[in-house]
């Protein structure tokens, strides 16, 4: 049986993401500021800061620099707090809630301030 052998796919998968996310970071930062956990300050510039840095790191992987894999690890490790945040949010609206979330269009769905329309639902029992 002769096995296909990849070639160390790790490095461009990980650039493929920071230059993604990055980008993301930058063009749609609210995308990422519930990410940031209440006790740090100023999440949007938190938001742009992580996102220039993980496109440098990306920049850094492709051109092979020596110093990209140990910022890159760095990154990865100053983001996890943003990771664990989400996890939270997660967990407090079901585990399954953040593989099945998805954005809703305006006006749909039941969230906050939504109501019944009026004679539909339960009716008050007293």
């Amino acid at each position: 049986m002769n096995r296909m052998r990849l070639t160390r796919p790790s490095p461009w998968l990980v650039t493929g993401a920071f230059l993604a996310s990055g980008a993301v970071h930058l063009v749609r930062p609210s995308v990422f500021e519930p990410l940031i956990p209440p006790a740090l300050p100023r999440p949007r510039e938190i938001v742009y800061v992580s996102g220039a840095a993980e496109l440098a790191c990306a920049a850094g992987l492709l051109a092979k620099a020596p110093w990209a894999g140990p910022a890159s690890a760095a990154l990865l490790v100053g983001v996890w707090p943003g990771n664990l945040q989400m996890a939270l949010d997660a967990t407090a609206s079901g585990f399954l809630g953040l593989f099945l979330r998805r954005p809703r269009p305006a006006g749909r769905g039941r969230g906050r301030g939504s109501r019944r329309p009026s004679g539909s639902g339960r009716r008050d029992r007293g």
